[in-house]
Order: C-alpha cells, then sequence, then structure tokens
C-alpha cells in the first residue's frame, strides 16, 4: 500500500486552479484555429482573432484568460492500492484557498444559494472521485463559469423518444442558449444513468479532450453529425452569425434502466479549463 500525504494535493490544486485559469489547454486552441480557417463570415473571424489574441496575451503575462475564473470543479482518481494521509476535502479546499489566493483570481462562490454571501476564498469546491486500480492520485482542476452553466439543462426522455429525441434535445438546448454561453462553445453530452449520473456524464464529457472522439464508433459518428447540426444554426462566435458556434460535441454513456433515457446537456464556453496531474 503506497502512502501519501494529503498536503500533496493541495500544492497540487493550488497550483493547477491557477494554471488551468490562466493557459488554455491546446486541444482547444487547435480547435479554434481549424475553426477560424474554415470560417468565412468577416465578424466571425473577428471575433475568432480577438480570442486567439486574448489567449496569447494570457500565457505571456500569466493573467487570467477570464474575468469569470470560475467555481473549481476537482475530480480525483485514487488508486485502490493508495492511502491518504489526511481528509481528502480539506486537502483540496485548501487547495482552491491558496490557489486562488495566491493566484489573484475572482472568488464567485456563496456559501448559501439563497443568502448570496461569498464565502471568500472560491471554496468549496465541487469535489467528484472514482476509485481506479493502481495506486496513483490523478488529479484534474476544471474552473467552470456559470454564462455557460446556467444554459445547460437536463432532461428524462422516455425510451420511445430514441435516438432522435436526444438529438432534438442536445441541438435545442444549444438553440436556446443562443448567445449566452460565450460561443465558440464545447457541447458535453451525457446520456444514459441515472438523473445524477447524466449530469456528471456531461460534466466529465466537456473535460475530455475536443480533439479525441468516442472510442465507440456509434457515439464518435453521433458526436460528428451533432456538431454538423450544432453548428448549422448560425449563432456563430458570440452570437454574431457565422459557421462556428461549436467547437466540440463530447457524448459519454452509461447504461440505464429499461423505463429511462436520461440526458443532459454540459454547455461551455471556448475557455474549456482543465489541468491534470498524477501524483
Amino acid at each position: 500500500m503506497r502512502e501519501l500525504d494529503a498536503a500533496r494535493i493541495t500544492e497540487v490544486v493550488a497550483r493547477l486552479c491557477v494554471e488551468a485559469n490562466r493557459h488554455l489547454p491546446q486541444d482547444v486552441k487547435n480547435c479554434i484555429a481549424c475553426a477560424r480557417e474554415k470560417e468565412q463570415w468577416a465578424p466571425a473571424q473577428e471575433i475568432l482573432d480577438r480570442i486567439k489574441e486574448n489567449y496569447e496575451i494570457a500565457d505571456r503575462d500569466e493573467m487570467a484568460i477570464c474575468q469569470d475564473t470560475g467555481m473549481a470543479c476537482v475530480f480525483l482518481e485514487i488508486g485502490q492500492d493508495v492511502h491518504i494521509n489526511g481528509n481528502i476535502a480539506d486537502a483540496v479546499n485548501a487547495g482552491v484557498k491558496k490557489g486562488y489566493g495566491e493566484g489573484f483570481l475572482r472568488k464567485s462562490v456563496v456559501r448559501d444559494p439563497l443568502d448570496r454571501v461569498n464565502t471568500g476564498d472560491n471554496t468549496p469546491a465541487m469535489l467528484y472521485t472514482d476509485i481506479v486500480p493502481g495506486d496513483r492520485v490523478k488529479v484534474t482542476v476544471a474552473p467552470k463559469g456559470f454564462g455557460s452553466e446556467n444554459m445547460s439543462q437536463l432532461k428524462m426522455l422516455k425510451p420511445s423518444d430514441g435516438l432522435q429525441g436526444v438529438k432534438d434535445f442536445v441541438v435545442k438546448v444549444v438553440e436556446e442558449a443562443g448567445p449566452n454561453p460565450c460561443p465558440p462553445i464545447v457541447v458535453g453530452v451525457g446520456v444514459g444513468g441515472t438523473f445524477d449520473k447524466a449530469a456528471l456524464l456531461a460534466k466529465k464529457a466537456i473535460i475530455r479532450s475536443a480533439e479525441e472522439r468516442n472510442p465507440n464508433p456509434f457515439y464518435a459518428e453521433l458526436e460528428a453529425e451533432l456538431l454538423e447540426k450544432v453548428n448549422a444554426l448560425g449563432i456563430g462566435p458570440q452570437g454574431f452569425g457565422g459557421k462556428t458556434t461549436a467547437l466540440a460535441v463530447n457524448i459519454e454513456y452509461l447504461p440505464t434502466h429499461i423505463a429511462g433515457l436520461p440526458v443532459a446537456v454540459n454547455l461551455n464556453c471556448h475557455v474549456t479549463r482543465h489541468k491534470s496531474e498524477v501524483l
């Protein structure tokens, strides 16, 4: 059994909070560059150029890519053969507090959804854990802005709605969102499981590389089809029209009950931030 001090998790989370907020992942940069090459509408071209300029400034000057530095979503894949000395949740929250404080990142978390008092340090993090084989711990920090989060939806479709029902719902969510999630967006789709699991699948889908297709050929083809349908809406970068409404559609799926067809759509703006490290 490998021993790991929880303080290591704190240090890694703190660093990843800063790095994720300052440096856009290369896969997203590549998708933006590809979209710019294909875009023919002048206002859309201009916006994509400004998006590129913005993330280049953030890279160069070590500044946040966006003023909404998000709610810290922290994913831990914990090997079953590792023992963590200390409280994991406390370690993660200490890392978020440290990272957002020392990195001068905006604190956007309120202690209660109704009294709206800011916690002052961007805690608590939204913590998700999976037990996996091995003796390592993979830490992923994915700050989630709420301009896009607010546009996300979940629906309990009927099995009779079938594949077409899933397609229609995904496109409808993007169409209703319009310019609000700051397109071009990454669309995360979770299909199956239960009410709550579908939402988690959708969240995990948006932190998968925007250049990586689902390994299941059926879902890979569905991702490509939905991306085409979404971009055909013509919403375009920042809602000014064009061919680039979405950079990618990522789908994750699980088995579900014979009576259900849960579908969740989690949207993310082009600032689809995620950074990982293995301990």
